[in-house]
């Protein structure tokens, strides 16, 4: 055995793991703060907080009298109150006995209605505004664009010829109008590809006819994590100048020669800025994408997306408006994500789409491997997931446990002991049976 070869593949798995517990830790930290900030609000007493399962690594106890603790197994984490037999908040009936009706009053099953119910929709809420909070952050440092046809700075191309310079406003494309952004949008994507087009700019207050490259270039503006793209080794920037020897001018012929491919090898002739010019071998991976109308599509990809030749002139949001975009970029992946799991219960797109804990890690790889803003994006979108998933009515979720608060706010009384215990297994084997499902689609799922 070539144990030398095998380091690179060691170092990237070594980084893959680290990627996804770092993850998965701040997500769960979040999620599990939720659950404990608000039942300390409303009076329940939490004894331990635990990012981790098994052999504690490190612990302490606050003057609240909550032990903080770091556990060997950092693949979730939990919050105990008192009076709870478990991390999962089943009832210690002989500890509550012993309690006193002040002391029954801080424990998780002695409190008011109201109290538990909001600790336990806690959790997945903190999860949607940590969401919330990063792509409001993303939106305010980065800015936002302007509805002007206005040059933020145009991305390298390897084109012979001006460059279109930042503060050019595009007054016609091609000889066609383009007074706002949205326009210029529709002007570009109906121009014919081309190796360059002719625009008339604005510049320094003098009109200008200048010859650019094609508006819509194919360059990478983004790599997909899990990709063919990414596989081969490309990066967000990079270039692709033709598709098996044919000479490409416009991110649509790009497409097109993937979606014809029918699954076969292509190979690709990349540029990156710099001035590097190598081959990549792809082979088109079969994927299920969502639609604008709500639905889904099977296409061939290769993990690339596109965009304008140039970054739109951008503004910087209000702390309102930035929380009113972040609050939509959330609102977009639940909605996503419910389509996509409806569309795999009925049968529309292959299960394959749905990750187990070896994929999820492959992603966060990806995503770290491609930057911080990258892994910071890629955290924000894992706990919108995270989120909502919690909140699914299955016995041992926290959507289960609303649901049996639920049934006590309309009947006036909880479900029994015996009831609980029963619907907790039962709820406990489903989420079993669901994770080793996911596991085998990232052992079998092409």
């Amino acid at each position: 055995m070539d144990l030398v070869g095998l380091i690179p593949s060691f170092g990237g798995l070594i980084w893959t793991v680290l990627a996804f517990v770092s993850a998965l830790s701040i997500i769960v930290a979040v999620h599990e703060y939720g659950h404990y900030i608000v039942g300390r609000w409303t009076g329940i007493h939490a004894e331990v907080f635990s990012l981790g399962f098994g052999p504690i690594l490190y612990s302490r106890v606050d003057r609240r009298g909550t032990r903080w603790q770091v556990a060997a197994l950092p693949f979730g984490g939990f919050v105990k109150f008192l009076g709870d037999a478990d991390a999962a908040s089943g009832k210690d009936a002989a500890a509550i006995a012993g309690l006193s009706p002040r002391e029954k009053r801080n424990t998780m099953h002695g409190a008011p209605l109201w109290a538990r119910a909001s600790t336990v929709a806690a959790g997945p809420v903190f999860n949607f505004i940590l969401s919330i909070a990063v792509f409001a952050g993303f939106f305010m440092v980065n800015g936002i664009a302007t509805d002007a046809p206005v040059i933020g700075m145009q991305k390298p191309v390897p084109f012979e010829g001006q460059s279109l310079l930042p503060g050019d406003r595009i007054l016609k494309l091609n000889g066609q109008d383009t007074p706002d952004l949205a326009s210029l949008v529709q002007v570009a994507g109906d121009l014919p590809p081309a190796q360059s087009a002719e625009y008339l700019l604005l510049r320094d207050g003098v009109e200008i006819t200048q010859t650019g490259p094609y508006p819509f270039p194919p360059v990478a503006d983004g790599v997909q994590a899990q990709s063919a793209a990414i596989a081969a080794g490309m990066l967000a920037g990079d270039v692709v100048l033709s598709v098996d020897g044919r000479a490409i001018y416009a991110f649509d012929e790009l497409r097109e020669a993937v979606g014809a491919s029918d699954g076969k090898p292509l190979l690709l002739k990349v540029w990156r800025p710099g001035g590097e010019t190598f081959e990549a071998a792809l082979v088109p991976r079969r994927m299920d994408m969502p639609t604008p109308e709500g639905g889904f599509e099977t296409r061939w990809l290769i993990g690339l997306s596109g965009g304008l030749l140039f970054v739109p002139e951008t503004r910087t949001p209000g702390p309102f408006e930035a929380i009113g975009d972040g609050a939509s970029q959330t609102w977009v992946i639940v909605k996503t994500s419910l389509s996509g799991l409806w569309h795999m219960i009925t049968g529309a797109i292959s299960s394959c789409n749905l990750q187990g804990p070896i994929g999820i890690a492959e992603t966060s790889g990806a995503a770290a491997s491609q930057g911080l803003a990258s892994f910071i994006w890629f955290i924000a979108m894992l706990s919108t997931a995270v989120g909502l998933m919690n909140l699914f009515p299955v016995p041992i979720l926290d959507g289960g446990h609303l649901v049996f608060h639920a049934y006590e706010a309309v009947s006036g009384r909880p479900p029994s002991d015996r009831a609980l215990r029963v619907l907790m297994g039962s709820g406990l084997a489903m989420l079993l049976a669901l994770m080793v499902f996911a596991l085998t689609n990232d052992l079998f799922c092409p």
